[in-house]
Parts: C-alpha cells; sequence; structure tokens
C-alpha cells in the first residue's frame, strides 16, 4: 500500500514538472512575441500578448493546486518535500516572468508612434535573447534537477544586468541629443528593468534548483527592488520568500 502510494505521488510530481516545462515555454514565448511587438509598434500584438497571459495563469493556478493537494495528501518528506517546495516557487517565478512579459506589451503600447532609436533597438533585442536563453536554462537546470547549472545562474545574469546598464547609458545619450522623448525615455527605461527582472527570476529559480539538488541553502541571499515598482525579488533559497511581480498597470 505504502510502495503504490510513493509511486502515485513521482507520477504527479512528474506531471507538475512537466507542467512548470510547459509554463516556461509559455514565458520564452510571451517575451519574444512582446519583443518583436516593442521593435514592430505593433499594437494588435501587444493585445493578444496582455489577453494571452489568461492561460498562463490559469496554468501557474493548477500547478499550485495541484502541489497544496501532494503536500496534504502524500506529506512528502526529504529530497521529494525539498522537490515539492521548490516546484511551489518556481512556479512562482515563472508567473512573475510572464507577468514582465506582458509589462513589456503594456509599455510598448505606451509608446506607439514614437521611434526607437537604432543604437537601443539593437541592445533590446540583445536583452530579450538573454532573458528568453536564462529562462530555458533556469527550466532546463530543474527539468534535469541539475543543481550545478542552478547554481551558475547567478554569474550567467552578469550578461543581461550589464546590458541593462548599456541601455540606459545609451538611452541617456539619444534623449541628450534630442533623439528621444521624456515620456518614451521613460517607458524605454522600464522596459528594460523588465528584462533585467526576467533574469532575476531565472537566478531565483536556479537556487530553488541548488536547494532542491543539494538539500543546501544558497550562500548568498538577494533583495532588490526596482524603479518601476515590481517589487523585490528574494533568492534567499527554496524556505525563502519571494516578493518579485509584474506591476500591473
Amino acid at each position: 500500500m505504502a510502495e503504490e502510494s510513493r509511486k502515485s505521488f513521482h507520477r504527479s510530481l512528474s506531471e507538475v514538472r512537466h507542467d512548470i516545462a510547459v509554463l516556461g515555454t509559455m514565458v520564452t514565448e510571451a517575451v519574444t512575441r512582446s519583443t518583436d511587438a516593442l521593435l514592430a509598434s505593433d499594437i494588435a500584438a501587444c493585445r493578444n500578448i496582455i489577453d494571452a497571459d489568461d492561460a498562463a495563469d490559469v496554468l501557474s493556478n493548477t500547478i499550485e493546486d495541484r502541489c497544496f493537494r501532494l503536500l496534504a495528501l502524500q506529506q512528502p518528506m526529504a529530497a521529494d518535500l525539498r522537490a515539492l517546495s521548490a516546484t511551489m516557487r518556481i512556479n512562482s517565478d515563472l508567473e512573475r516572468s510572464a507577468d514582465l512579459a506582458v509589462n513589456i506589451a503594456k509599455g510598448a503600447r505606451r509608446i506607439y508612434g514614437h521611434d526607437i532609436p537604432p543604437r537601443l533597438r539593437g541592445i533590446i533585442g540583445q536583452m530579450s535573447e538573454e532573458a528568453v536563453r536564462m529562462v530555458r536554462l533556469a527550466v532546463d537546470a530543474y527539468s534535469e534537477t541539475n543543481g550545478a547549472l542552478g547554481a551558475a545562474m547567478d554569474d550567467i545574469d552578469n550578461r543581461l544586468d550589464q546590458l541593462q546598464v548599456e541601455f540606459v547609458e545609451a538611452m541617456f545619450e539619444v534623449y541628450a541629443d534630442d533623439k528621444l522623448a521624456l515620456q518614451p525615455a521613460v517607458q524605454l527605461a522600464l522596459i528594460s528593468r523588465y528584462f533585467e527582472r526576467i533574469g532575476d527570476h531565472a537566478v531565483n529559480i536556479g537556487e530553488r534548483v541548488w536547494f532542491m539538488a543539494s538539500g543546501q541553502q544558497p550562500e548568498r541571499g538577494r533583495a532588490t527592488a526596482g524603479p518601476d515598482g515590481s517589487g523585490a525579488t528574494g533568492a534567499t533559497g527554496a524556505t525563502g520568500a519571494t516578493g518579485a511581480t509584474g506591476d500591473r498597470p
């Protein structure tokens, strides 16, 4: 009886892990589509991206409900408990990342009709590619329970952080040259921050994977709050609290 119960638990957990991978794919697709809509000034695509976020929310809620059910009915211990706890928090990080992709689309709507200078367009494309790469790597680490890759996510994030700094510097330069108005400049600064926050969530996921695989808490804590009001991400391990959210203007 106990053996069958354990088999049932692992089957259910495997299904939840599959759903996490699906949610990760939804996030990367949303980031790519929102970037394309921003660069193309495609207002209809922005609306579609915003509407499509409901599907990500539904899947995230389903994952959370299934995790709570497994906790209540199976009472997992040790490695199984770590896996389930990490999964719940990774689910939250992915849902927040999906919200940030929506914020990019909303920002694109606000600057509709304004041309984005070529230099800024190039960096936006790089930030988007790097954010997508980080989410994919983080989800791969989770799917494979690859603690080493999870632990490496913080170092991988350095590239996206640097791109965000370069973007802000370039934006001030084009603004000073009267090549960009104030309102789109502010929105673009926020958009660059959204990409950077997606990278932070990928780092969070990596730390959850490290805890899941090793049973050890990450050595460092991370808590940042952005000027965009999107909240703070506390990458304090699988037992820490993550307060990062995409803002919902």
